[in-house]
């Protein structure tokens, strides 16, 4: 499957991150105070992805650094590529240990493994809860019904997906949309022309998700600029 990178126009960009917004507001996440967040962040590794994988990590690096200073914060790294391979790490709240895992994965030649990424979080939600899956991907090569059935599961279980899609594949698309819906997330696209705010969207969601409104709004002054008129967003009373 030819998978589109082409670059998305500025007002599409701006569009994306306002549809996600407004998805985020009614999304009721975030962790009790007296239990750690569990978020676990999956990403596609496919060979479609290997051009960008240095800028991928870069700012998923980033996020994991942001998510994890707010403390109480556990993260899990999963990742799927080449034939039949997927791997997730132990549950950490270390930023310097999901930044080994993370840049020891290397791209390989294989279809998406979508719903091997549902199974597992389905299987890590009923052990102890999850608070947010976010997802990073370019394509979508699956049976989709297959992988709606257990967004709804997740739904139900109250996980949340937050989907990143890379590029502008119009199948993957539709499908991580629909994903988001069925799971109570949200769905945005972004491209190497709209990477930094949405690596800082990204940030914003993943500790929105585990840490709640108080965690967001520290980190939007923290920020500032862009990040506190997005999250200003986020916060603000219906």
């Amino acid at each position: 499957m030819t998978r589109s990178r082409d670059k998305l126009p500025q007002t599409s960009a701006r569009a994306e991150v306002d549809s996600f917004i407004d998805a985020i507001k009614t999304t009721a996440v975030g962790h009790v105070a007296d239990q750690n967040g569990r978020l676990l962040f999956a990403m596609d590794a496919t060979a479609s992805r290997e051009t960008v994988w240095d800028r991928a990590c870069h700012i998923q690096g980033q996020m994991f650094n942001e998510t994890v200073s707010i403390g109480g914060l556990s993260v899990q790294l999963a990742h799927y590529g080449g034939f039949m391979e997927f791997a997730a790490t132990p549950w950490t709240s270390s930023a310097h240990d999901l930044l080994h895992y993370m840049t020891a994965i290397r791209c390989h030649a294989g279809q998406t493994q979508i719903g091997q990424v549902l199974k597992h979080a389905l299987a890590e939600s009923r052990r102890a809860r999850i608070h947010a899956l976010v997802f990073v991907g370019d394509a979508m090569e699956e049976d989709p019904d297959a992988l709606y059935k257990m967004a709804g599961e997740l739904g139900i279980l109250g996980v949340p997906m937050f989907l990143f899609q890379d590029g502008s594949d119009s199948v993957a698309e539709g499908a991580f949309r629909r994903l988001a819906e069925l799971s109570h997330g949200a769905y945005c696209r972004f491209d190497s022309s709209s990477a930094e705010q949405l690596r800082d969207l990204m940030c914003a969601v993943a500790i929105f998700a585990v840490g709640g409104r108080v965690a967001l709004e520290d980190f939007s002054r923290r920020r500032g600029g862009t990040v506190r008129r997005l999250t200003h967003t986020f916060t603000r009373k219906p």
